[in-house]
């Protein structure tokens, strides 16, 4: 075997590519629906720019569903135990029914006062509020699919997500055309296109998941408990992450309308970049939670520190092209003099933060892989400590892009000794019932 390659970069790759289709699938739904609603006019495109925001906030909120059942069922799979995994399908599958339930709840009731708070006239208000009636009833099926996601990426399966996600968008396209145009039913069409196309998605993950082998599917505290417990902590991890970049839209307004603009183009193009660098992740959450299911510690280690090359690599190429682009590429996203100017700083800033966010996003699927859940949740809350400050005391847009960098910087600081140490890697089928330290 060449010093250039790893017997594991054939696994990493099989793993990666179909977990990039599938995160893909997520911001489709969101682009289709906003070329849709986008020729209706400007009140309904910024109605669905509300209502989308509260509804993404929700659904980001619950991927613990998906993060957090992978490893369990990767490490019962792994150990032989396939009638013990499957008791994983079925109470991930409770719990997304359970925690659809209370989402439904929660936006039916506090919809109104979450749209206010974001912001717009009444009139794109009233708009806003009648689409997320609508749309609120999909959420449930949306969680689902996450946690179906999840527990098939634990058995290895990342091609029966994939396909589902491919027909739920081919759905939503066709009935969302016949829904606005066809039946003239406007942004009201929109919403119910997407809601049948997502309950058909949640009954495909639905069936799948009580398909799994399992000795019972009835609802378990036993077996959920450990859900919960992991999915605890990747909530407070996703709801700081969240925050600090809500905090920096919102301190990039204050600066003006051309620096929220260069803000806004390099965010989209971060979240767009990070759809590459999150599937070696997912990869690596497979592998590490697989091999240590397996009980090969040292097969983990070296699987681990391979996917962490794999996305700094791609990290550097990335910020690479950007550093190098920073005079060109903002003009494909405006011709405002101002916004350009901004942008070309904030470009740079991005370019730099490519390779440091590679190397913690692959250290996320590696800790997460390995069910160290706890340890991301107060190493989050470190690197916000670090964060929030020097966003606060910035006096233009980037020096928010600096404080940022220090963010993602902040985060490989926090991990990076915790994977060196190896306390991460233990073996067996089930995870730890309390956590290895913080």
């Amino acid at each position: 075997m060449s010093r250039w390659r790893s017997p594991y970069d054939r696994e990493i790759l099989g793993l990666a590519v179909p977990a990039l289709g599938a995160l893909a699938a997520g911001p489709l739904y969101s682009l289709v629906d906003t070329a849709i609603v986008g020729h209706l006019g400007a009140k309904q495109l910024a109605a669905l720019a509300l209502a989308a925001t509260v509804l993404a906030a929700i659904v980001e909120l619950a991927d613990f569903l998906s993060y957090g059942t992978t490893g369990q069922v990767a490490r019962l799979h792994a150990a032989g135990a396939g009638l013990e995994a499957g008791e994983i399908f079925a109470q991930a599958l409770w719990l997304a029914a359970a925690a659809g339930a209370v989402a439904v709840a929660v936006l039916l009731l506090g919809g109104g006062p979450f749209l206010l708070l974001i912001g717009q006239g009444a009139h794109v208000q009233g708009r806003a509020h009648e689409y997320l009636d609508i749309a609120v009833w999909g959420v449930p099926a949306q969680l689902v699919a996450l946690a179906g996601e999840g527990c098939m990426r634990g058995v290895g399966d990342l091609r029966t997500p994939l396909r589902i996600l491919v027909i739920a968008n081919a759905a939503n396209v066709v009935l969302e055309v016949v829904l606005v145009y066809g039946a003239h039913l406007g942004l009201v069409g929109s919403a119910l296109g997407t809601l049948v196309a997502q309950l058909g998605m949640g009954v495909a993950f639905g069936r799948r998941m009580l398909a799994a082998p399992a000795r019972s599917r009835r609802p378990s505290r036993a077996l959920i408990r450990p859900l919960l417990r992991t999915g605890s902590h990747l909530t407070v991890r996703t709801a700081a992450l969240l925050g600090a970049f809500t905090l920096a839209s919102a301190l990039a307004a204050r600066f003006g309308t051309a620096a929220l603009g260069a803000h806004q183009v390099a965010f989209q193009l971060f979240l767009f970049l990070a759809l590459v660098l999150d599937a070696i992740a997912i990869a690596g959450q497979i592998l590490v939670a697989r091999l240590l299911g397996g009980g090969d510690p040292e097969g983990a280690w070296r699987a681990a520190v391979r996917m962490i090359w794999w996305s700094i690599a791609w990290g550097t190429a990335f910020g690479l092209v950007l550093v190098l682009a920073s005079g060109i590429g903002p003009h494909a996203f405006t011709s405002n003099t101002k916004v350009l100017s901004d942008s070309h700083h904030v470009w740079i800033l991005l370019g730099v933060m490519q390779p440091l966010a590679a190397a913690v996003f692959a250290l996320d699927g590696i800790l997460i892989g390995a069910g160290d859940t706890r340890y991301l949740a107060w190493a989050m809350a470190a690197a916000i400590a670090v964060f929030v400050p020097l966003a606060l005391f910035a006096s233009n847009v980037t020096g928010l892009w600096w404080a940022l960098n220090a963010l993602i910087a902040a985060r490989l600081v926090t991990l990076m000794p915790r994977f060196v140490r190896k306390r991460w890697a233990v073996t067996g089928a089930r995870l730890a019932s309390s956590p290895r330290g913080s």
